[in-house]
């Protein structure tokens, strides 16, 4: 046990002293400040178009001319010029395009918009809109509707979303429950990826450059396995724990000198406030702690059975494939139904619960599922770490020899 203690202390304090770990500390909260200001800008300004857009409208149908609204840098201009006239004209402006209207243009596909260059979807969608708009209000007219009185009685609903609990009726924020789920899916696919391959770098330098003979004269190959996996582990944890404590020390600052705004940012501090960020907060740490050991593990496995890193990427591919689906799925679709039948299972299986999981928590998990899934994630990371300490004590004394899965299964199957 002395032994992993100290292998555990030289993988923690050579790379925790380390000028670049420091800098890192302060930076990465920045940086994701930085970046949530920039996306907060982007979307903000995506519904919008960057530059004065013009659209002729070639209208055969007769029912579509004049009636355009022209909208912020897009203008609609109905022309009795021929198609050809007009693409003409577009070939030598960009921002120039010709909408054709054909009699039949309830067709599919029927309606074209012509332009040098792909319209953007901004631009489809404001002229889609624009289209449907004139269209509705033609076929109310036709059919003798009122659409003056239509648009007077014109709602816009919006939904309060209330949480039912134990101690009482309390507001939630589905957007703020999505932005904290995507990102803790993230935080947890990126810790995995980057500490494991930490994991596997040591493990190839340290066979590369034969130290490793030396040192297994001393140690047991587990025991140096596991000093390396939990010594890495403990570097991880440190950087989440100082980027969590500045975030919260950031938090505080800019909450109280925003104290006395009724609205704006301090609103979004009082949604972000709905969420059980003590909760997540704590299975943020175990689904780190014990993805990171079951990935590690596999990770180490692999640094062992090659003699240098692009040797990697067979064994690589079918280790991460898991990780990398969830992590496509969860900001894409599963945060649109995170307790659909596949967010649950993907949430219960051990290769993929660390990513699945998290994104499902701040939108409340049931206790048996949690549950379920951290007992099995256990056993999970003690299973990949049987497998892959047997397959680490035979790969890591191997050199000059490209291992393959044939080989890796006799390694397993050697005996002491």
């Amino acid at each position: 046990m002395n032994k992993v203690l100290l292998i555990i202390q030289r993988e923690y304090f050579t790379r925790v002293r380390k000028k670049s770990f420091i800098i890192m500390i302060f930076v990465v909260p920045l940086l994701i400040l930085a970046m949530g200001g920039v996306i907060a800008l982007v979307a903000k300004d995506s519904t919008e178009l960057s530059n004065k857009q013009v659209v002729k409208v070639i209208d055969e149908s007769g029912l579509f001319a004049g009636k355009f609204k022209d909208q912020k840098n897009l203008k609609f201009e109905t022309t009795r010029q021929s198609l050809a006239e007009v693409k003409a004209e577009a070939k030598k402006d960009e921002n120039l395009s010709a909408l054709l209207i054909p009699a039949d243009y309830t067709k599919t596909d029927a309606v074209k918009i012509l332009s040098k260059k792909k319209p953007g979807i901004t631009l489809i969608e404001k002229t889609e809109k624009e289209m449907n708009e004139i269209a509705m209000n033609n076929g109310m007219i036709k059919n003798h509707i009122d659409t003056a009185l239509l648009h007077s009685i014109k709602s816009d609903i919006s939904l309060n979303a209330i949480e039912i609990t134990e101690t009482g009726d309390n507001k939630t924020d589905l957007g703020a429950n999505i932005g904290v789920g995507i990102a803790c899916a993230i935080l947890i696919y990126l810790a995995l990826f980057i500490y494991g391959a930490q994991v596997m770098r040591g493990v190839i330098e340290e066979k590369t450059s034969r130290i490793i003979e030396v040192i297994i004269s001393s140690v047991k190959p587990f025991q140096l396995m596991l000093g390396k996996i939990i010594g890495v582990g403990l570097v991880g944890l440190t950087q989440f724990s100082a980027w969590i404590i500045l975030s919260i020390i950031s938090t505080k600052i800019l909450g109280h000198s925003l104290s006395s705004s009724p609205n704006g940012m301090m609103g979004a501090l009082s949604v972000l406030q709905t969420i059980p960020f003590g909760k997540v907060l704590g299975c943020f740490i175990f689904y780190f702690l014990a993805g990171y050991l079951l990935y590690s593990a596999l990770f180490a496995a692999v640094g062992s059975a090659v003699d240098s890193e692009t040797e990697t990427q067979q064994f690589m591919f079918p280790i991460t494939m898991p990780l990398l689906f969830t992590y496509l799925l969860s900001v894409s679709i599963l945060f649109r139904a995170p307790d659909s039948p596949l967010a649950v299972w993907l949430s219960i299986i051990p290769f993929t619960s660390p990513v699945a999981m998290m994104l499902r928590m701040p939108f409340g998990v049931p206790d048996w599922q949690l549950y379920l899934s951290m007992a099995l994630l256990i056993i999970g990371f003690l299973f990949t770490t049987y497998v892959a300490a047997r397959i680490y004590r035979v790969g890591i004394l191997m050199y000059g020899k490209k291992a393959s899965y044939k080989e890796l299964v006799k390694w397993f199957f050697y005996k002491e």
